[in-house]
């Protein structure tokens, strides 16, 4: 039988976390926190909720490793916990949490895939947001060799947990927002599928964004250089792959 945690990444999100918590309470599944070297008002608003919910482990970094960095440890968490799903939630109130639901039953009829949501956006995404996902989807298509994602950068998605960690422990993988992509694309290098869900994304209007447009950008663009050429070395593995089905 499957068991499900949720692990959410939080750095400085305190205007949305406690609602996010709330609702996610009616799933009575239990939630990671990690806590990504927060200020002190942020850690007590953080420990003021690990009080008030017993189902909430609160993990936390003395320093900033960026949000990828906060999704590993929750997820190696979560693996070490005896879990073997974890749903990755974002801290910031974007998501929708009512497919939660939806992820966790298309990870029950195939658990060994990662689910992940599709976002549908509404008029608050931000336009250079577009840009660069297209751009992404492109160069993820030429790293895979196929079409099969057709999102890597969405952070709302339910990850098989033992995979995860064959990975983990073999491959370094990037601690900031290189993250979602990286493991997605190297995931997939190892045979796992994936599955797509469509869901609404919002921004909110009083949310805060850590994506740091010319830091982050660049690291992104420097993955997608190393992914390549680890697609050109895995390229016949990926050619048979789609020849075979």
């Amino acid at each position: 039988m499957n068991q499900f945690c949720i692990v959410i990444p939080n750095y400085n999100h305190t205007h949305a976390i406690a609602a996010v918590i709330y609702e996610l309470k009616e799933l009575q599944l239990p939630i990671i926190m990690v806590d990504d070297g927060s200020d002190e008002d942020a850690k007590q608003v953080f420990a003021e909720l690990d009080t008030q919910y017993d189902f909430l482990t609160l993990i936390s970094h003395e320093q900033n490793q960026g949000k990828g960095g906060a999704v590993q440890t929750g997820l190696l968490a979560a693996y070490q916990q005896g879990f073997s799903h974890a749903i990755q939630v974002d801290a910031d109130g974007q998501h929708s949490l009512a497919d939660i639901s939806k992820l966790i039953e298309l990870s029950n009829e195939s658990p060994k895939k990662v689910i992940s949501g599709c976002p549908i956006y509404d008029s608050s995404v931000p336009k250079h947001r577009y840009l660069s996902r297209y751009i992404t989807h492109f160069w993820v298509w030429v790293e895979t060799l196929s079409f099969d994602i057709v999102d890597s950068m969405c952070g709302f998605r339910v990850y098989p947990l033992a995979a995860v960690e064959q990975l983990m422990t073999k491959q370094p993988l990037g601690k900031r927002m290189d993250f979602d992509i990286e493991i997605l694309v190297r995931l997939y290098w190892q045979g796992v599928k994936v599955t797509f869900l469509p869901t609404q994304v919002i921004y909110p209007e009083n949310g805060v964004s850590h994506f740091r447009a010319l830091h982050d950008n660049v690291g992104i663009s420097w993955l997608h250089t190393r992914l390549f050429f680890g697609m050109l070395l895995r390229s016949p593995k990926l050619l048979w792959r789609k020849v075979a089905g």
